[in-house]
């Protein structure tokens, strides 16, 4: 979800299992030359999403520690690519903290409907974050170190 400390919890794990890390939201602004909010304000959200999955599907990750857009999940293509190139891990946060952490909702490049909530974000996107995680790891604090750690311990035996 938008919020859960994808590109946080990202940087702070590359760094912890020495890898490099790449944030897809910056792909996408790299290959467009344009803000997330931009898109989807000028062209909508069916090219938006349709941007974003292109991006995805044609970034091959090699070790990195990937942190995508909340809205990925709805690509199957986009999630299937991923998934077949690495550990997909959801960072659960509680509707109450992502409340408190997305206060620019409107300017700050999120996918959705027209008067859609945080709560109808999270209840349209869990059971899909679900699906495709192989991992899931609460992130309903700001002690992103113990999340880190957590994350690192499990993922190590996982990548040889």
């Amino acid at each position: 979800m938008p919020g859960s400390g994808k590109s946080t919890i990202g940087v702070l794990l590359a760094k912890e299992l020495r890898r490099n890390f790449v944030d897809t939201d910056l792909l996408i602004q790299e290959h467009t030359g344009r803000a997330l909010q931009d898109i989807l304000d000028e062209d909508g959200v069916p090219a938006f999403l349709a941007i974003e999955a292109k991006t995805v599907e044609a970034y091959v990750p090699h070790g990195e520690v990937v942190a995508t857009g909340g809205s990925v999940v709805y690509s199957e293509i986009a999630m299937r690519h991923l998934a077949s190139h690495g550990v997909c891990v959801y960072l659960e946060c509680s509707h109450d903290v992502l409340e408190e952490r997305l206060l620019n909702l409107d300017s700050r490049g999120v996918v959705r409907g027209p008067g859609q909530t945080v709560a109808d974000l999270l209840a349209e996107r869990e059971p899909l974050y679900k699906r495709w995680a192989a991992i899931t790891v609460p992130n309903a604090h700001d002690h992103h170190g113990e999340t880190v750690r957590e994350l690192a311990a499990t993922l190590r035996p996982l990548l040889g």
